[in-house]
């Protein structure tokens, strides 16, 4: 078989295992012959590829990024983009798609699959946040050098009785602010999933330092959440071709807020694009090569229209369109139950 592959959306830890899993199994297992598009579906639209073998993918398993290049471009989104990929694809002979990406990607996967192209999906977001699947690589990565950034925060905090205020990305879901503050000892997590109170945050806060004696404190804030009152998230309106409003901002709305309110002095850290460079922890190692296995193997077991997920410790396919379909937000029962029990100090 040919079978090609593509990366879209954001870079994540993890990537370039994928696709050396694929490369590895789909060569030396099944005798394919793996092509790489180049940026995403732009390259699917344009008929841009790279050669890939296993001597092509020597020593990329700890390289962060990916090899392949990538970018947000919807094929719905451009005129004519959708025939171009279908005429791209049958061009140059390729049999199977292997698309490695996340919720925009795979949706554009899945639409194509409708039409009659084969696909295979392989799950991609360190936010953690597509269903289907219990975990995808990228996240625990991102997780722990949040995690390492908000330790460090700690000493600066303590050492200056300080404040601090730590953005993490997180859209509409906040799984990684409550797992790095949850193992990071926040005072306060913010998170999409639920509005929060600016009042009952510098509440929190006055108990700790004025009734506990604490002098510092962590206040971690997912890049989408937003104040009850809806005013403190800064936009920029812009969108990309998927529709996503470019957030930044709360990080510092809040910093501002909780001095002010409180006047203990607040300092920010944007962490943006630091929680998705650099080489990937062994744990999204592991599992981004256990699925890159899994996608060639579904290749040939003719499982288009699938996506390979991770359930219960196994790997296992579930549908596109159930990956797709609706966002998977952070546990309530998870930051109620356990974050929350350490906000008061």
């Amino acid at each position: 078989m040919r079978v090609a592959m593509l990366t879209g959306g954001g870079d994540c830890p993890g990537l370039n295992a994928v696709i050396r899993a694929v490369v590895r199994q789909g060569e030396r297992t099944y005798g394919d012959e793996l092509v790489g598009f180049l940026d995403g579906w732009r390259g699917v639209i344009e008929g841009e590829t790279r050669p890939l073998d296993v001597n092509a993918t020597r020593g990329i398993l700890a390289r962060g990024g990916t090899i392949l290049g990538s970018s947000r471009t919807n094929p719905f989104k451009i005129e004519g983009g959708v025939d171009a990929c279908k005429e791209s694809l049958e061009a140059l002979g390729i049999d199977v798609l292997v698309a490695i990406g996340g919720e925009d990607t795979l949706g554009v996967a899945n639409k194509l699959h409708e039409l009659g192209v084969r696909v295979v999906g392989v799950p991609k977001t360190i936010d953690n946040d597509l269903s289907g699947t219990e975990l995808t690589f990228g996240f625990d990565t991102a997780v722990q050098i949040a995690v390492e950034a908000i330790d460090r925060l700690h000493t600066t905090a303590e050492s200056h009785n300080r404040v601090m205020v730590v953005e993490v990305m997180g859209r509409h879901a906040g799984h990684i602010a409550t797992w790095a503050g949850i193992a990071g000892g926040a005072a306060n997590i913010l998170i999409p999933e639920e509005a929060f109170d600016i009042d009952e945050v510098c509440a929190t806060l006055r108990h700790r330092h004025d009734e506990l004696g604490r002098n510092a404190s962590i206040v971690v804030a997912a890049e989408g959440a937003a104040p009850k009152e809806g005013t403190m998230t800064l936009q920029t309106g812009e969108v990309d071709q998927f529709g996503h409003v470019r957030l930044g901002g709360i990080g510092q709305r809040l910093a501002e807020e909780i001095e002010g309110r409180t006047g203990y002095e607040t300092r920010q850290t944007v962490l943006g694009h630091v929680q998705r460079g650099g080489t990937p922890t062994a744990f999204d190692r592991i599992l981004a090569t256990r699925f890159g296995i899994a996608a060639i193997d579904a290749v040939h077991d003719e499982a288009f229209g699938q996506m390979v997920a991770l359930q219960c410790g196994q790997i296992v396919r579930v549908p596109l369109s159930e990956a797709v379909g609706t966002l998977k937000t952070v546990d309530l029962d998870l930051y109620h139950g356990v974050a929350e029990r350490f906000f008061a100090g």
